[in-house]
């Protein structure tokens, strides 16, 4: 299932991606904390995926039994706003139900990431500061409440 989901996420078949999740999921990184619902949580990588170009995603050290399972992933993308290149490792934990990912959990380095995402001066005077990482994470949940509002739900 892991490989199923990283496999959909390089073709950004948000669809598919879909698919490999169990209505019940809970999703939780640095930057959303938790969004519950695979509506909220394809609707969240669809909007990443809409916001950036050039997307290469990779996944290795996949392990899973029939409960739980982790991934070592990275995403190499060019943010569409500000045209950064922003490459993003993540380790990621993963939870199965009725053969579905049912938790989700992508850890990563918030500020590594902001140097990327924001540079000079937001990311890299700032990237470390909790009020940095509040606004973050206030303007991610409302594009996300955004872009759910005005786009069609996911099929699958």
């Amino acid at each position: 299932m892991i490989r199923d989901l990283f496999d959909a996420f390089s073709r950004r078949d948000t669809d598919a991606l879909g698919r490999c999740y169990h209505p019940d999921i809970s999703f939780g990184d640095p930057v959303f904390l938790e969004l519950e619902g695979r509506d909220r949580v394809v609707g969240m990588w669809r909007m990443l995926l809409a916001s950036t170009s050039e997307m290469k995603v990779s996944a290795w050290d996949i392990t899973a039994d029939n409960h739980s399972g982790t991934a070592r992933w990275s995403a190499d993308y060019v943010l569409r706003r500000n045209g950064r290149r922003v490459v993003n490792e993540v380790n990621a934990q993963f939870r199965f139900e009725d053969g579905l990912i049912v938790r989700h959990r992508d850890d990563f380095d918030f500020r590594t990431w902001s140097k990327l995402a924001l540079g000079r001066p937001t990311g890299v005077l700032t990237g470390w500061t909790p009020a940095l990482r509040r606004r973050v994470r206030d303007q991610a949940r409302l594009r996300l409440d955004e872009y759910l509002r005005t786009s069609s739900p996911i099929s699958g």
